[in-house]
């Protein structure tokens, strides 16, 4: 009897772990390679949960596509893989006559920039081949944190096979996907797009899955499918590990067929003793055809309050707004830091920046230092958040923490890598990039966590991306901010430029976006901070005329001074007549120079309207 007809008037019991069982015996690398290099420990495992009462037993090809395998130098080795993990399973499962799925795993997680769609597409395409030509009776597809992912991968296998598909989604929070999605809703999509057996797999345990299915309503043609984790993991002497019952394992199965479950396997941290008691509790249950499903209670997301500053990217649409970055300090005296921050205020700054951690060098927390000049001078702080610091946990923590202080200007960045910083040895993080960033703020300004759950109250951020002009080909450059646009980028600031030249091609690859533009100028204090720049570090040249200038001053500290001052002023010219936005960078908290350079600024723009106003009243 097919698979679709048993599940009909059946709840089937399908297999557990097979990562788990690897694991715990040491081997802990590649476990697709092993369908080539140990056949004999898959059969044996396939064989293992047979004897346990599986009805269903999935192929050892979770992870072998070519993106995945590329982490082992592997992707040549798709077709391989894929033709022995389905020739495997099918030996195991002769004798007793089990189903055996085809198993695709899925890629993105948080990060949507993993991979494209289309590359997704094609990633899956190149692995369904291989288990389709093995005749399996049904492709799973499971650990799928993107619904848009998962969505598009049903479509395209739906529109190559007619076999079973089953398509499990993986949650953080119980009954609401990544994407602020409910589970039901979800899994109703999933049987419009052609999907046979629909349901949730892997991340959590019983308990929450259990609770995430109280609100599913029966599909009205798909079956409804469980493989939830052992437990919550744990970790024991350096090792990942589940602590649960079979005995509770095989409770919760029961309770998920009266959620009218069908299909009923296990993921992480199950083995051949939980399916045995999931058999044991299954046996002769026939499965739920009617329910009544909890309603989803939605959480009511109340508005940000009302911002006390325009956004600064509304503002630069209209008039002129000057931002000026001071870096706190890489010491622990702050006193000559909010001196320069009530300074460059009182010259007529809109907002003070402060970097996080520039050139991967540890600094007083930006977070801190601009809670204390917002709350203490009243002085409107622009954070910077990298990517490289923060995990996702410290990324979302960051950025509530901002929101309850009441700081919404930030400019999002992936960060230097920390290797040309002051701890060379220090681990990067990346979870995400600056692109995935725009979305996950954006997200909490809809009351949205990066996991989904709702916030219970909209955040309120203007995010500013960065812009290294400083390019050979400027149009390149350009492409990347609209990409940053498409993801949330509500404005934009650039790398220092030091040619006027330079300015005026910026104007020219830019003009056709809506989006504001902060020119960035940074004064040269001397010649060694001129060469050390246009020589070390990166997005940052300067012309030969610029650096014959400032070497011209020789050690004098004054004439540097006044010479660096100067070359500014000349951009800042050309720069505040193509565009509103000015971004001063402060150095060595040379507070005095970028304090000129503000009331320069604010005295060009005052003469400008003193003739326009005479043109006005002479006509």
């Amino acid at each position: 009897m097919k698979l679709l007809e048993r599940l009909k008037t059946e709840v089937l019991t399908a297999d557990g772990a097979m990562g788990t069982l690897l694991y715990a015996e040491g081997l802990d690398f590649c476990y697709e390679q092993l369908n080539v290099e140990k056949p004999g420990v898959i059969q044996g495992i396939h064989e293992q949960y047979i004897q346990a009462g599986a009805d269903i037993i999935q192929t050892n090809t979770y992870s072998a596509n070519s993106y995945k395998l590329a982490r082992y130098g592997l992707e040549h080795r798709v077709q391989e893989f894929n033709e022995a993990g389905i020739q495997i399973a099918k030996q195991a499962a002769a004798a007793g006559g089990q189903y055996v799925l085809g198993t695709i795993g899925g890629i993105r997680s948080i990060r949507k920039s993993d991979a494209t769609i289309d590359e997704v597409l094609s990633i899956v395409q190149q692995q369904a081949e291989p288990l389709l030509a093995g005749d399996p009776d049904g492709l799973l597809l499971e650990t799928y944190y993107d619904f848009e992912e998962l969505s598009a991968v049903v479509k395209h296998l739906r529109n190559q096979t007619d076999i079973p598909l089953i398509a499990q989604v993986s949650m953080h929070e119980p009954g609401v996907l990544q994407n602020g999605l409910q589970l039901n809703d979800a899994l109703h999509r999933l049987d419009d797009l052609g999907a046979d057996v629909v349901g949730v797999n892997c991340r959590l345990g019983p308990y929450h899955t259990i609770q995430a299915f109280e609100g599913v309503e029966l599909p009205e043609k798909a079956f409804l499918s469980a493989f939830p984790n052992a437990s919550l993991l744990d970790v024991e002497d350096g090792r990942i590990v589940y602590v649960s019952e079979t005995d509770y394992y095989g409770r919760a199965a029961r309770l998920l067929r009266d959620e009218g479950v069908r299909l009923i396997g296990g993921c992480c941290g199950t083995t051949p003793a939980h399916i045995v008691a999931v058999k044991s509790q299954l046996a002769n249950l026939p499965p739920i055809t009617k329910k009544t499903a909890v309603p989803h209670k939605p959480i009511v997301i109340r508005d940000a309050e009302p911002a006390r500053y325009e956004p600064l990217h509304t503002k630069a649409k209209r008039e002129r707004t000057i931002l000026v970055e001071l870096d706190t300090p890489r010491h622990l005296e702050t006193e000559n830091y909010f001196e320069g921050a009530r300074q460059l205020q009182e010259a007529g700054a809109h907002a003070v920046t402060m970097a996080d951690n520039s050139l991967a060098s540890p600094r007083i927390s930006n977070l801190a230092m601009a809670s204390i000049v917002k709350h203490q001078d009243d002085i409107r702080p622009l954070v910077h958040i990298t990517c490289r610091d923060h995990n996702l946990i410290g990324l979302q923590s960051h950025l509530m923490g901002l929101d309850a202080l009441g700081i919404h200007d930030i400019l999002a960045v992936t960060g230097d890598p920390t290797k040309i910083g002051d701890f060379p040895g220090a681990t990067d993080v990346y979870d995400v990039s600056s692109l995935e960033l725009f979305q996950l703020i954006k997200k909490l300004n809809e009351g949205i966590s990066f996991s989904g759950r709702p916030l219970r109250k909209k955040a309120n951020f203007s995010v500013a991306g960065a812009f290294n002009p400083n390019v050979r080909v400027v149009e390149r450059a350009v492409k990347r901010l609209e990409k940053k646009i498409e993801c949330g980028a509500d404005y934009f600031i650039t790398q220092p430029v030091y040619t006027k030249e330079k300015i005026i091609e910026i104007y020219e690859a830019v003009k056709h976006l809506d989006t504001p533009i902060f020119i960035g100028i940074m004064p040269l204090t001397n010649i060694r901070n001129a060469e050390f720049l246009h020589h070390e570090v990166p997005g940052i040249k300067l012309s030969d005329q610029v650096l014959e200038r400032m070497r011209a001053c020789g050690d004098n500290r004054q004439a540097s001074t006044a010479e660096g001052i100067r070359i500014a002023q000349e951009l800042i010219d050309t720069a505040a007549s193509l565009f509103n936005g000015i971004y001063l960078i402060t150095q060595f908290l040379r507070y005095d120079m970028t304090v000129e350079l503000v009331h320069y600024i604010n005295q060009i723009d005052a003469e400008r309207e003193r003739e326009v106003h005479h043109v006005t009243t002479t006509y």
